[in-house]
């Protein structure tokens, strides 16, 4: 079972960066790559406890759908969004938001399974774990970002 954990260093505060995380219009913005959209459930806004979404999005040519359900929401230090039904054996994904040094250390800690038994994990050593990795790098970097802007937006 791959874990991938991230920590990203963010210049704005906890609730900025924990809102944007939760945010369905954010999320579609940082997957633009894999055309990712909410299809059903939360499909616009921020999403919280006991809610989900359905997402649509094409990976390695083909379309596939995920449905995930926030299960925990603890405003503004941390969320976790577990996939409900997809392509995934199961996942979670602990997104933690922790005040640091005038600004904020986002972590991602997202665990999955593979299907399919020992060709799932052939795929995830040769591909699937840097595929996953790289979207939370996309993703992080899309909210850094924004979040530069919503406390530049809140300075003028």
């Amino acid at each position: 079972m791959p874990v991938i954990h991230l920590e990203t260093f963010i210049a704005a505060p906890v609730s900025v960066c924990f809102d944007l995380n939760r945010d369905i219009d954010v999320h579609t913005r940082s997957t633009a790559r894999t055309k990712e959209r909410a299809v059903a459930g939360v499909t616009s806004g921020l999403i919280g406890a006991g809610q989900y979404v359905t997402w649509e999005a094409v990976h390695f040519g083909v379309r596939q759908r995920l449905t995930t359900r926030v299960t925990v929401c603890e405003r503004p230090h941390e969320f976790v969004d577990e996939q409900a039904q997809g392509p995934f054996e199961y996942f979670t994904h602990r997104h933690q938001f922790r005040e640091f040094q005038g600004g904020t250390l986002m972590i991602d800690d997202f665990a999955y399974a593979s299907p399919l038994g020992i060709l799932g994990r052939i795929a995830d050593a040769l591909f699937l774990e840097r595929y996953m990795r790289n979207l939370l790098l996309e993703r992080a970097r899309v909210i850094k970002a924004l979040a530069g802007s919503d406390v530049n937006a809140d300075e003028a």
